[in-house]
């Protein structure tokens, strides 16, 4: 045991320096990408206070809009032209739910999102209705 001991002492600040940059580097990553999850999609504006759905992933092809003016709360909204949609933003102030059943129906995959600013460009399921919530 005493014969390693010099040895450990000689590369432990080595061991220290690659220790605090993979810490220092790994941290910026994960800064990087929770930066980037807040950012609106490029291409096709989804102004405040909407919830905008795209036909493609990564938010391509025509985006259709629904905001206040044109849907209810808490009622079941199919979305505008029977649209499949695999990228969608949530840019209103209050929770949407996405549904894979245009009925809004629990038997198929639904999900919430959280209001003013979130951001899927691929979501897990075709999304058909929404509905949002007071």
């Amino acid at each position: 045991m005493t014969r390693h001991l010099p040895r450990l002492r000689a590369r432990l600040p080595r061991v220290l320096v690659l220790a605090a940059l993979g810490l220092l580097c790994s941290s910026g990553i994960a800064q990087a990408e929770t930066g980037n999850a807040a950012t609106p999609p490029p291409g096709p504006a989804c102004a405040q206070g909407e919830f905008c759905a795209w036909a493609e992933e990564f938010y391509g092809g025509q985006a259709e809009h629904v905001d206040l003016r044109n849907a209810n709360p808490e009622e079941c909204i199919p979305l505008p032209g029977n649209l499949d949609a695999r990228s969608f933003a949530n840019r209103m102030a209050r929770e949407v739910t996405i549904y894979q059943d245009r009925d809004c129906s629990t038997e198929g995959d639904f999900t919430t999102y959280p209001g003013g600013g979130t951001f899927v460009p691929q979501s897990r399921f075709l999304v058909r209705a929404i509905q949002i919530w007071n």
